[in-house]
């Protein structure tokens, strides 16, 4: 199964990924230069979680099971 460009889905040509200064994992120096963009953008985002949502374990909760 061929890797597929993740901005315009195309397939990707096994040459193309052993290439020197290919784009892999897209297809072509526009997809990549699109995917830049949208980081810049920030219309990619790491989910952030607030150190009040973890929650700690609680200290009167059983031990795990040992798995000798």
């Amino acid at each position: 199964m061929p890797a597929r460009c993740p901005i315009c889905k195309k397939p990707i040509d096994d040459a193309n990924v052993a290439a020197a200064g290919s784009p892999f994992p897209f297809c072509s120096e526009r997809c990549k230069l699109i995917d830049l963009g949208r980081w810049l953008d920030g219309k990619y985002q790491v989910p952030a979680v607030d150190d009040e949502e973890i929650e700690a374990p609680s200290p009167e909760a059983p031990p795990l099971p040992n798995e000798d």
